[in-house]
């Protein structure tokens, strides 16, 4: 008998989310109101330690604003790392700035450092790192680089929600924190994202953009987008806020089983003080990365992603010359297996099987 396909990521929607939808729609006020304002406050109290937060549409409408109202545009430069989802450099090319691709180091898979100063000019506006795959970035040493040299830092901490760094929350370290909430990320509201700020100038500004340049209606200050949340979105994510840190356990958890009983790749390091909330798990296959993603599935009906294959340098969109080693390395050898909250302890059991027979075998 065939076993039940293991999928690379699964959102959990369940009865509480769909009776919290209902509940919106039985109101007849569906746009932006009370459950966006009530998320907004209950996130930065479950993952912010009370940073404010402002919910946006998406993710990338979150690192476009969040840029925009920290006054990043035309002529600016934002270092980017090029190994990371597209809309890192998207969301500053659509402000007007100039994406600058920098260096990971391949430990966390986080932006270099070293790297980074080496690229900064007079036209830097900031730093964009991104907390990749849930672990956090080196959030203290880049807030002591920009602040060395009189620029910005923001973060990217799409999937990182609750992840910290020596007790400090991601997203509370920068100018502005986007967390994402698309359906595979550690928590959704079916579409969105939140921004996080310390900054009343950043968080004014980014309330406006959101909506149409204005607080009052018809008063328009600005030129701004329709990039709201609505009640509907809102009211999921309420509920997932309340799951969020127990799915976080459970994945926790099931790292460290595979941690544990992984051979022959190289399993994910978390740094000293950092706190991995494991969006994804991460191994690298020096050898035979892309054969082990197929053989899974074929023959094993186990899922896996590949993220990301292709630098954003080296995208079409982008189409940048730069010399990124461990950008390129990465690139070639990492593969995420499951670790989402409904991975069974029989499906982390034929993952190790399934990961070990095949690299034993010469994959």
């Amino acid at each position: 008998m065939s076993q039940d396909f293991i999928p690379a990521a699964k959102p959990i929607i369940g009865a509480e989310e769909r009776a919290a939808v209902d509940a919106v729609m039985a109101t007849g006020m569906l746009a932006q109101g009370k459950q966006v304002a009530d998320f907004e406050i209950e996130f930065s109290d479950v993952l912010l330690d009370g940073r404010a937060s402002v919910a946006v549409n998406s993710g990338t409408s979150g690192l476009h604003l969040g840029l925009l109202a920290s006054g990043v545009g035309p002529g600016d430069e934002v270092i980017v790392p090029s190994f990371t989802f597209a809309a890192t450099g998207n969301s500053v090319a659509l402000t007007g700035a100039t994406p600058v691709f920098a260096d990971i180091e391949l430990d966390y898979y986080s932006l270099d450092v070293a790297h980074v100063e080496s690229l900064i000019t007079d036209k830097t506006k900031g730093i964009m790192p991104v907390h990749l795959y849930g672990h956090p970035f080196a959030a203290e040493a880049f807030a002591a680089l920009a602040q060395k040299h009189g620029i910005d830092l923001y973060e990217d901490a799409a999937q990182a929600h609750g992840a910290a760094l020596n007790g400090k929350k991601v997203g509370t370290f920068g100018k502005f924190g986007m967390f994402s909430l698309y359906p595979t990320k550690n928590m959704t509201s079916g579409e969105g994202g939140m921004v996080s700020t310390s900054d009343a100038t950043v968080e004014r500004n980014l309330r406006l953009l959101r909506n149409q340049g204005m607080e009052t209606q018809y008063e328009n200050e600005l030129v701004g987008f329709n990039n709201r949340m609505t009640d509907l979105h809102a009211a999921i994510g309420r509920v997932q806020l309340t799951k969020v840190m127990g799915w976080t356990k459970q994945r926790q958890d099931n790292a460290a089983f595979l941690t544990g009983n992984l051979e022959g790749v190289g399993t994910p390091k978390v740094a000293p003080g950092a706190e991995h909330v494991y969006h994804q798990y991460t191994i690298r296959v020096p050898e035979g990365r892309d054969e082990l993603h197929a053989r899974l599935r074929s023959e094993f009906n186990i899922g896996s992603g590949v993220y990301y294959p292709v630098p954003n340098h080296r995208l079409p969109s982008f189409n940048r010359v730069a010399d990124l080693p461990n950008t390129e390395i990465a690139a070639k050898e990492v593969l995420s297996l499951p670790v989402h909250p409904s991975v069974t302890q029989n499906d982390l059991e034929r993952i190790v099987t399934a990961v070990n027979t095949i690299v034993k075998a010469g994959a």
